[in-house]
Order: C-alpha cells, then structure tokens, then sequence
C-alpha cells in the first residue's frame, strides 16, 4: 500500500474512533497511527481530533529516532517538544503526538500494523475505578476472547508520554516472555485502551468489541458480579479451529 492510501485509511479508522455517537474519543482525544513500511510511520498530530481528522493532521515520524530516544533514562518536558519535532520525516509537517512514542513501541516490539488508541467512556468507567484493569483479566463471553485476544496486557497510571511509554515497554516485554506474541488489547488504567491489530478494520473491531466487554462488566457489577467463564473453557474458545477461521475473516487480513 503505498503512503496516501496509508494516509486515506488512517483517516477512516481515526473518523470511525472519534464519532461523537461512539463516545470512544471526544474532541482532541485519543490517536492513531500505521507502520509505512519504510522505516517510518505515520501517527496522529498533536492537538488534531480524531473525528475531524485530515491529511495534514498526520505526522511522518522515524522508527530509528523514536527508538533512539527511548533509550535515554528520562527527558525534560522541552526536550519532548524538541525531539519530537526533530523525529519528522518531513520537518515541515506538524508537531506529532506526545504519545508518539506508545505508538511507536505497539508497532514494534508490540507487533502491530495499525494502532487506536482512545478513552471510551464505557471502558474507563472500569479502568478508573478501584478495580482498575483486574476485571478484564479474566472473561465472561466468548467473543471477546475471539476478537481482543485471550490475554490483555495492562499499565497503571503513568504521565502520558516519555515516562508511560517506559512503563509500556516494560509490559510489552513481559507479554511477549510470556504468550510469545504481542497482545490485540492493551489498558492503562485511569486513561483509556489501545488495539493493536493487522489491519484497521481489526484495530476497530477491537475498540468496538472492547466497548462490549466494558459495557457487559459495569452491568454484571450492579448485579451481584460478573460470573466468569472456567479458565479451561477461555482456553477452548480461544484454540477452536472455527474460532481461528472467524478471527481471520474478521480481522481481514
């Protein structure tokens, strides 16, 4: 695909997650990004809405840059304004979000290809509350497992930025040590969800069925509690042949 379909898809999945009726992102909410496939990727610019998004409001930014800047044990808060700045591709495109380098991780050492991140109201009614994230360790329906993935991988609150995209490395490393893969769902508590997927139709249906999930929580709490599915009965949705048919075909990839 080359970069203005990139550029045109991007920009549906951002409008697809920032449609005021979804209540996923409202006005400078949440962001997106793709892997260009040229060592460069294109994410959301800083202070753009996800709604009303256009082509001029996506940056170009550097793999190698990024991943040279996480190196470093911390940076001032002008040294993020100068360096991610100095990450464009093209230095005369906006300045591009300050999660730039979330973004860059779930593409990488993450695994994905299409990255949304948003603060649906439904899932931060649980991320925000004294459970925080442990309620979405474990599952009550079968199609969550399908589309989000058996594992979610999940952070508590951190500055967003430099300091949350540590925190996130850091668990995008125990995932992988531990299920050998990236994970679809990743949850930072008391600030919103991030899907990582193969296509932007699955970083949606991600969000979507995310939503779902959270929805279904916050009703099974006001009745007694969640009833979760067995661990062994996760574990056979989640190896099914028909299932792995289903994912792939939903996926689209």
């Amino acid at each position: 695909m080359n970069l203005n379909a990139l550029r045109d898809e991007l920009i549906s999945l951002s409008h697809n997650l920032g449609l005021e009726s979804r209540q996923l992102a409202l006005l400078g909410e949440g962001n997106t990004s793709t892997n260009c496939g040229d060592g460069s990727f294109l994410v959301k610019a800083s202070g753009s809405s996800l709604g009303s998004l256009r082509s001029e409001d996506l940056s170009q930014v550097s793999f190698d840059y990024v991943s040279s800047l996480l190196e470093r044990p911390s940076m001032s808060e002008q040294e993020i304004e100068d360096e991610l700045r100095n990450s464009l591709v093209d230095k005369s495109q906006k300045k591009p979000s300050v999660e730039t380098f979330l973004h860059g991780l779930c593409l990488t050492l993450g695994g994905a290809k299409w990255v949304g991140h948003t603060h649906t109201v439904s899932i931060n009614q649980v991320l925000c509350s004294t459970a925080g994230s442990e309620p979405f360790k474990r599952h009550i329906f079968p199609d969550v497992i399908v589309v989000c993935g058996r594992h979610v991988a999940s952070v508590p609150y951190v500055d967003p930025g430099f300091g949350l995209a540590k925190a996130v490395k850091a668990e995008l490393e125990r995932y992988k040590a531990e299920h050998g893969k990236g994970p679809k769902l990743l949850l930072m508590e008391n600030h919103g969800p991030v899907a990582l997927g193969q296509s932007s139709k699955e970083v949606l249906n991600i969000m979507l069925m995310a939503e779902k999930w959270a929805k279904t929580l916050v009703g099974t709490y006001a009745l007694g509690g969640p009833k979760f599915l067995p661990e062994e009965e996760a574990n056979r949705i989640d190896n099914r042949l028909d299932e792995h048919y289903r994912r792939k075909e939903l996926s689209g990839v």
